[in-house]
């Protein structure tokens, strides 16, 4: 038995390590790029829950073509999901978003973090705006590589529905007259369907190309955006905003982001979806489906559900900065 009075200190104060403490688990090793994991996947799943109707919305409105145009105005679709589907009509597809957003925002936030550290000149504090951009736009690519294939069964799911209720009228009816809405297939189901039928791994990351182009940029503006507007809204002597400061900087930087480019989702989307049965359009590539929409639709279709994107994306990425910096704060005290 031992009595160094320093060996003995050190055991006390282990034994007072509480087990929620991530230095009963990890002792003194440097875990900071799994909190920014852990707050990155918890500000995904909170703020995309918060907006889930008018992403829902927003799909429907991104795939339907100009001539069959089922969901119109903001307000008259979001009436029309309620009266057809209920509450579970706002959250169609959020369990698959869920599951896909957690690791995507986890990534995206993680990523960013670390390609700071990478980027930062020797000697500075922050980055400049060039280096921020490519840190953001490298956290844009990492985080959709790593989960594409969620983001095209939860379009799928959305999509499904949204096009069958688009003809309710033609769906068998109960004993009331109510139309009966069959069940919709589920992510795994939704996943393995398109894998074997649609041509296996290709398929799944069909419009990929799409995505990165519009990821890349949006991430890279969306961080910059975002790391600008922080620091102006930080009052004189502060580190730090306020909570509501976080939202409305968030709120402010996604809108930026959002504008310049929003016609890269909506082309993703379409090429999600163009091999669907019943989808009026087809086509080969995504600069074959950019080439018919302007022709077809003229540009402002390449624009189509920007509005209600727009109520989607200020309150989304507003409280996505503002969760993901309040659970970075709690965890790094932990």
């Amino acid at each position: 038995m031992t009595n160094d009075p320093a060996t003995a200190k050190v055991t006390s104060s282990q034994k007072q390590l509480s087990p929620f403490s991530s230095r009963y688990w990890f002792g003194d090793q440097d875990i900071t790029w799994l909190k920014h994991l852990i707050a990155g996947g918890f500000a995904g799943a909170v703020s995309r829950t918060t907006v889930s109707p008018l992403e829902r919305m927003k799909i429907l409105f991104q795939v339907q073509s100009a001539e069959s145009a089922a969901y119109t105005g903001v307000w008259s679709t979001l009436v029309k999901i309620w009266k057809e589907e209920g509450f579970a009509g706002y959250m169609r597809g959020n369990g698959t978003n869920v599951i896909r957003i957690v690791p995507y925002s986890a990534v995206q936030f993680a990523a960013y973090e670390q390609l700071k550290k990478l980027l930062m000149a020797e000697g500075a504090k922050e980055l400049d705006t060039p280096r921020r951009l490519i840190a953001g736009a490298g956290a844009g690519l990492m985080s959709v590589a790593a989960t594409y294939p969620l983001d095209i069964v939860r379009t799928r799911i959305s999509v499904q529905t949204g096009r069958m209720l688009a003809n309710i009228d033609a769906l068998p009816k109960d004993s009331r007259g109510r139309p009966i809405i069959p069940k919709m297939p589920g992510i795994w189901p939704t996943f393995v369907t398109i894998y074997k039928t649609e041509g296996g791994f290709r398929a799944v990351y069909r419009g990929l190309g799409a995505t990165l182009a519009g990821v890349a940029p949006y991430v890279a503006l969306n961080f910059q955006c975002y790391e600008v507007l922080r620091k102006l809204f930080t009052p004189k002597g502060e580190s730090a905003p306020s909570g509501v400061s976080k939202l409305i900087c968030g709120a402010l930087a996604g809108c930026c982001a959002q504008t310049i480019t929003y016609p890269f989702d909506v082309l993703r989307r379409r090429m999600q979806v163009t091999t669907m049965d019943g989808i009026s359009y087809r086509y080969k590539s995504t600069l074959d489906a950019l080439v018919q929409m302007v022709r077809k639709e003229g540009v402002l279709g390449l624009y189509r559900g920007l509005v209600p994107n727009y109520l989607k994306v200020a309150p989304g990425i507003g409280v996505s900065f503002w969760a993901y910096e309040l659970c970075k704060d709690f965890l790094r005290d932990v």
